[in-house]
């Protein structure tokens, strides 16, 4: 009888702690809304930009709507998009000690990281939810069933679990909030090196190979089809499964660096 009693207070106190520390960025959020906006309405900027700026002289191979192309790239963006902020909030605890009092407290060491996550993918929901209302406004639609769309809104928020995991990691690594925006920089060329805004087949053909292996190339692809929407040649075998690999990236990231980040971070003060 005992014995089944903790591991069941271990998970109420784990899931307790963990959203005591989402709430606590709540807090934040009311205290600094401007951070909030901002990342909400900068991948819309992106989406206008790019649909009404350079729309007009990009095509589709094998034909569709540009704009019905570029959504669901742009909602792959997104998920990458905004990981700073996690990242620099993480290290701003670092430097002022925040970290090290939670290490002291009775608190489940790992509630501390899952109630960032959960805070933020929270905000990755209500960022999917305003590009999907943005993209609606400019033509974008779906052509497939309500069941293949929930199916494609869950891949975009694997994908920013995971990668939002991978954040984390370099956010207790980098230790620094000025590091972070070095560690940012290296965001942009894995996001636009895929194909999320152009079909890789325009690209040489070692880029190419990249850009189609690319973890956001695979979620893009998968959203394409099961948004129904057009999509790039299916001339690889990566461009042919996008939906195995969409789930299959996102997995292999988590086993990685979810495992590595709990461990830097019960580090971070030995």
């Amino acid at each position: 009888m005992s014995t089944m009693i903790v591991p069941v207070s271990r998970t109420r106190r784990f899931l307790t702690d963990s959203a005591s520390m989402t709430r606590r960025g709540f807090l934040h959020w009311r205290r600094q809304p401007g951070q909030l906006v901002v990342g909400l309405v900068f991948p819309v900027m992106m989406l206008v930009m790019f649909t009404y700026f350079i729309g007009g002289g990009m095509a589709v191979e094998g034909g569709g709507d540009y704009s019905e192309f570029l959504v669901p790239g742009m909602l792959v963006l997104a998920m990458a998009f905004g990981l700073e902020s996690t990242m620099v909030a993480l290290t701003e605890d670092i430097n002022r000690g925040i970290l090290d009092r939670f290490r002291a407290m009775p608190i489940a060491p790992s509630a501390v990281l899952v109630g960032r996550s959960l805070l933020d993918m929270i905000n990755s929901a209500a960022g999917l939810l305003v590009m999907l209302g943005a993209g609606w406004l400019i033509g974008w639609r779906w052509h497939g069933s309500l069941a293949e769309a929930a199916a494609a809104i869950g891949l975009l928020l694997l994908l920013r679990f995971a990668m939002l995991w991978v954040g984390i990691y370099l956010g207790l690594v980098a230790g620094r909030p000025e590091m972070v925006q070095a560690v940012q920089i290296l965001i942009w060329p894995v996001a636009f090196l895929s194909s999320a805004i152009t079909s890789p087949s325009t690209m040489p053909g070692w880029l190419a190979a990249l850009a189609d292996w690319n973890p956001m190339s695979a979620t893009a692809g998968a959203v394409r089809e099961l948004f129904a929407n057009p999509g790039w040649p299916n001339d690889s075998w990566a461009a042919d499964h996008p939906v195995a690999l969409s789930v299959l990236w996102p997995l292999v990231l988590l086993a990685v660096f979810f495992p590595l980040a709990l461990g830097r971070y019960h580090r971070l003060s030995v």
